[in-house]
């Protein structure tokens, strides 16, 4: 049987048919859930994904949102550059395709922030064109199936496993195979050919699988070059009023947190007091610290809480939010946690 047939039949009996962007057609659904699962867990994207549709039920009703509601409505997902792209390319959806997302992966590419594992989900499960996708959780399937042992930290290797991908997309009634068998490959990833302890023995790949001949299907996918973790430390103004507003200025692009509305940011302790009017200073009180993970970065965070009277100007930039506008706003995961144990 081919590999694509065996990959299909599964999907349509142990798959994950459940999920509330399965079961659709309609590009937006996908593409929105497409966006939000890069880098992010299907349980943590389940809220997330309801609360977006409920308030932007179509790519009009996105286009058409400031970009600070967009952000508001994902802060704490994190990876923000996503919720920057959705808009942008919601704007692109409708100002250049009128309304209605491109067909092909080709064309969907030159969208803002769809890549080519986003275009060809979209294309292969909404308009079933015969087209590959590479993700994370597909790499490491197909790479164990085939037994790929390239290091796909070349590019020359990864379009050289993008070729091998293609040739074994179904070949038949691609309408319902390709969408079937898009969805049955990252569910063998995500529940089955897991990173840690894959469990070949009910896996329709295991009769193909070079992997599992081998005995040793954790060392692939072959990746060797790891990216160097930096660190930064941070002091936020935490700046306070008795009834609970808090001074916050947004973010500039780019950089991290770009676009977020946060606590005044400073790069020494110095810095932060030498700021701060002098009446004030001898109020600032240091909150303990807390570590922040970016993708390639630890952020060590260090509050300065300062309480002050809502009258107070306190910085040329930024202005008082009130306790119940701040929640709306797009804030860094870590501040929203602050304010929400305050």
């Amino acid at each position: 049987m081919h590999l694509a047939t065996r990959v299909v039949n599964w999907q349509k009996l142990h798959g994950r048919n459940d999920l509330p962007w399965q079961q659709t057609r309609d590009p937006y659904r996908v593409w929105l859930s497409e966006v939000m699962l890069q880098q992010t867990q299907v349980a943590t994207v389940l809220d997330y994904f309801s609360r977006f549709v409920e308030r932007f039920p179509n790519v009009r009703s996105l286009a058409g949102a400031p970009l600070d509601d967009v952000l508001g409505l994902w802060s704490g997902l994190g990876y923000y550059s996503r919720a920057r792209n959705l808009h942008l390319c919601a704007l692109a959806v409708m100002g250049l395709h009128g309304g209605v997302f491109p067909k092909t992966s080709k064309l969907l590419q030159t969208l803002p922030g769809i890549g080519p594992s986003t275009a060809a989900a979209i294309a292969s499960i909404c308009f079933g064109e015969r087209v590959a996708i590479l993700d994370g959780n597909v790499k490491r399937v197909l790479t164990r199936v085939l037994g790929f042992a390239d290091d796909l930290s070349t590019a020359a290797h990864e379009r050289k496993l993008w070729e091998q991908a293609s040739q074994l997309l179904p070949l038949q009634d691609l309408p319902n195979a390709m969408p079937r068998y898009t969805q049955g490959v990252m569910d063998l990833g995500a529940t089955v050919c897991t990173a840690r302890k894959p469990a070949c023995d009910v896996c329709p790949l295991a009769p193909s699988c070079v992997a599992r001949r081998q005995g040793e299907p954790e060392r692939y996918p072959v990746k060797t070059r790891k990216l160097k973790r930096s660190s930064q430390s941070i002091w936020l103004l935490w700046a306070q009023t008795p009834d609970s507003s808090v001074w916050l200025s947004k973010r500039p692009t780019p950089g991290v947190w770009a676009g977020l509305y946060c606590f005044p940011w400073f790069d020494a302790r110095a810095m932060l007091q030498r700021d701060v009017p002098k009446r004030f200073q001898s109020a600032l009180h240091d909150a303990p610290a807390i570590t922040h993970a970016l993708t390639h970065k630890d952020l060590y965070l260090h509050p300065v809480h300062l309480q002050l009277p809502k009258s107070a100007l306190l910085l040329k930039q930024g202005a008082w939010v009130g306790a119940d506008d701040w929640p709306r706003l797009g804030l860094p995961a870590p501040v929203r946690k602050l304010l929400l144990q305050a």
